[in-house]
């Protein structure tokens, strides 16, 4: 093996992953035939789940290229994975697309005749315009993704400095829109897809919430994966203690971002106190959903905040792969709070939690797409094309 190729042996991660994921699939699909509904609501909460690793891929490849930094060097070559894997991502939303009316008040037309909100949102929300937005997000987003491994492909086959710095300033050129249009579409996919769930509560840090989560549970996901990695040569060589220090600062970040914009919406719509926008928190403060808002603060925030404050847990890879594997939950819980308990009415909400479908339904996509994931990782050299970069010692 030359020092400047290396493709890990991800066979028997991606075969466990495809296992994994095909059994939660038939189980999902089995439960489907009991409680069809259910099914539909878990599969969104699943979708919502599965995306928001390979499409954060492309915001943080872009952030790289603007930015640069020693964290992206060696994540480069998995994230780039990532982003190849989002068409996969498009398949699984044609259920929903197919499925509009079970999921969207907004799409059945009964609902709208009676509904004098739902008809002045008519316009932005029905269900030909949203279904061609849906695919139009996945268009940029898969574009995005296939010239960001275009450009990084002849940066690595450049036969000399001058080809290899034209393709870097295509990567630059191309992130500093890209980053805007990863954003955006993100974002008004976020409305889309979550808020419009509940089509009178309006928020404009909802698709904030859902970057900044993408973004972190991609970073904890791609610590996890980078784990894994560094226990062969040549990876355990490259990597260094403070690359995993740089890691865990960066997954430290989100976890106070998205603290900050949870409570600032919050304090925000209370403060106000407007009927229109109190709702959605009065619904998730009753019942269970009050005792797993409760947990959100506590481990969400507080005890990955504490942990992370102490420079050895990011340090050692071990003690930061288990933080990491533990935000990736829940971060699930998260998205869960935030996703299921719109299908209920205010005065159901004390009498309604997670069913067992919402739990395996995203374990078969995320099986699936991880599988796909390792797959991707498994074609191309993982050695950095910026190796010469790297430090040579234990510090940088």
């Amino acid at each position: 093996m030359s020092s400047n190729h290396y493709i890990p042996d991800l066979s028997s991660f991606r075969n466990k992953a495809f296992f994994v994921g095909l059994a939660g699939v038939l189980v999902a699909v089995y439960g489907m035939t009991s409680n069809s509904e259910q099914f539909m609501r878990s599969y969104l909460l699943a979708f919502l789940f599965s995306l928001l690793i390979p499409v954060t891929c492309n915001g943080l490849l872009c952030l790289h290229h603007l930015v640069g930094g020693q964290w992206g060097i060696l994540m480069r070559p998995l994230l780039e994975a990532g982003s190849r894997t989002l068409w996969i991502n498009l398949l699984f939303s044609i259920p929903i697309l197919l499925n509009v009316p079970a999921l969207y008040e907004w799409a059945r037309p009964e609902v709208v005749a009676n509904d004098h909100i739902l008809q002045n949102k008519a316009a932005w929300l029905n269900v030909h315009f949203w279904s061609w937005r849906i695919i139009f997000y996945f268009l940029v987003w898969i574009l995005l993704g296939y010239y960001l491994n275009l450009y990084s492909n002849e940066q690595a086959a450049g036969r000399n400095e001058e080809e290899t710095e034209a393709a870097k300033e295509k990567l630059r050129n191309l992130s500093g829109p890209g980053l805007v249009l990863h954003i955006l579409t993100l974002t008004f996919a976020a409305f889309d897809l979550g808020m419009s769930l509940e089509p009178h509560w309006p928020s404009t840090m909802y698709g904030v919430l859902y970057l900044i989560g993408g973004a972190l549970v991609t970073m904890a996901f791609m610590i996890l994966v980078m784990r894994r990695l560094t226990v062969e040569a040549p990876m355990s060589h490259l990597v260094k203690v403070n690359h995993f220090r740089d890691w865990g600062t960066l997954l430290f970040a989100f976890v106070c971002l998205w603290a900050y914009v949870n409570f600032s919406q919050f304090l925000i719509i209370w403060s106000a106190n407007l009927p229109e926008e109190t709702p959605w928190y009065v619904k998730r403060t009753q019942g269970p959903w009050s005792t797993l808002a409760g947990c959100l603060m506590l481990f969400h925030f507080a005890l990955p905040f504490l942990l992370l404050l102490i420079r050895f847990n990011k340090k050692k890879s071990a003690i930061l792969g288990f933080i990491a594997a533990f935000m990736i939950v829940m971060k699930f819980l998260d998205l869960a709070w935030l996703i299921a308990p719109a299908f209920h009415e205010v005065e159901e909400a004390g009498h309604q939690f997670l069913h067992w479908l919402d739990v395996v339904t995203p374990v078969g996509l995320f099986g699936l797409w991880a599988g796909f994931f390792a797959y991707q990782l498994g074609r191309k050299s993982l050695m950095p094309v910026e190796a010469a970069k790297l430090p040579t010692g234990g510090h940088h």
